[in-house]
């Protein structure tokens, strides 16, 4: 279902019944007439398949339907903000949001160009503020847009997990979970999650989107993701996202086998001097990963070795170390493939002050949909 066809004064109707009880208290307080919520409700639930209300003398009940829904909402109206925003015009603005250009956005949309500019000047006259502006060939987002932008994604979230609750309500295990993963988490912990939960509950979605935390952690604000899983940020992203640990990462030195430090003598304790003595292989800067191992060196009085490659992909970075004698730092997890084949081996371990704790990273206040918590369970039996 798509997620914009739901009118906005109509969730309002809705909202108001559940608070006040009567179609007349609703009907004055969004400003129609009362056949046209009667109306609206009716509309709502034929686009929802559910009863919303009981129809009694005394004014409407809602169902449990309503009031699993009523907080979501709640959180859409919240989001959304101004009375007189249309749904089309939020679609039109977030198409142009994604696409950069009205030409992606109409690709995007299926809406005419015309269109797509009448809805965005529209929804600037209402805001009263300038969204966009033009930066060459494209359009970007001015800073009020860029706030407005998360405001009604966040939306569009709150109004797929409605649909997901519901789904859960009728007995139907269905709807998207969006997860952003980090390096670590790809090699084993999520895979064995998501195997776990499609066994289960073949009927949800799963999306998946790489990348490192500074590439995650917008969309997730956003509300394009879910949560995200990999190693927790210390000192902590921020008010707005909550970390919840799932487990602690050892991570160890690796090289190819045959490396010049590969043996039984040294692999039992191999000084720091002699590390310091090979090229290494590690992320860029601002990856808790590189921070560790620079304090590796800095907390013992040493310099930070040379750095011949600086990548964060675990696949170039294995590829790599097999054919040279660099050095890296990585999960025994992310190469347990390449460990048990011989092609690279374990140099020695690092302090335990060195691990990492990997978890989930959440908004804050985020109520997750009754599919996601289950597949959240399944992380937490594969951890």
């Amino acid at each position: 279902m798509e997620t914009w066809q739901f009118n906005i004064r109509h969730l309002r109707a809705f909202l108001k019944t559940v608070d006040l009880g009567t179609l007349i208290s609703a009907s004055q307080a969004v400003n129609l007439s009362q056949s046209a919520v009667t109306q609206a409700i009716a509309k709502l639930e034929n686009q929802l398949g559910v009863r919303l209300f009981i129809r009694q003398n005394e004014g409407m009940e809602p169902t449990e339907a309503a009031r699993i829904i009523y907080p979501r909402v709640q959180d859409i109206l919240g989001h959304i903000g101004r009375r007189n925003t249309t749904h089309t015009q939020i679609k039109a603005f977030l198409a142009l949001a994604q696409g950069g250009n009205y030409a992606e956005a109409s690709q995007l949309t299926g809406l005419s160009t015309a269109s797509l500019h009448r809805a965005v000047r529209d929804l600037e006259i209402l805001l009263r503020q300038k969204l966009t502006r033009r930066k060459g060939r494209g359009i970007i987002l001015t800073d009020f847009g860029q706030n407005q932008a998360r405001h009604f994604g966040l939306a569009a979230a709150e109004l797929r997990y409605m649909l997901d609750d519901l789904s859960a309500l009728t007995g139907k295990k269905a709807g998207r979970i969006a997860i952003g993963a980090m390096p670590l988490c790809r090699a084993r912990v999520l895979p064995s999650a998501i195997v776990a939960y499609m066994q289960k509950f073949p009927t949800v979605d799963i999306n998946i989107a790489e990348g490192s935390f500074v590439e995650l952690i917008d969309p997730l604000r956003n509300g394009e993701l879910d949560f995200l899983i990999g190693a927790l940020r210390d000192p902590g992203p921020g008010p707005d996202l909550v970390q919840i640990p799932l487990f602690d990462d050892a991570p160890v030195i690796v090289a190819r086998a045959g490396h010049p430090l590969m043996t039984e003598s040294r692999r039992r304790s191999t000084p720091l001097q002699a590390l310091a003595e090979f090229p290494w292989c590690v992320p860029n800067s601002g990856v808790p990963l590189r921070e560790n191992w620079e304090s590796l060196f800095t907390d013992a009085g040493l310099s930070v070795p040379r750095i011949s490659v600086e990548c964060g992909s675990v696949i170039a970075n294995r590829q790599i170390l097999m054919k040279t004698d660099c050095l890296t730092i990585l999960s025994p997890d992310q190469v347990a493939v390449e460990l048990e084949a011989g092609w690279l081996g374990i140099i020695c371990p690092l302090p335990p002050r060195l691990n990492r704790v990997i978890g989930l990273t959440h908004r804050e206040g985020w109520r997750p949909t009754n599919s996601q918590s289950l597949f959240m369970n399944e992380l937490r039996a594969v951890c």
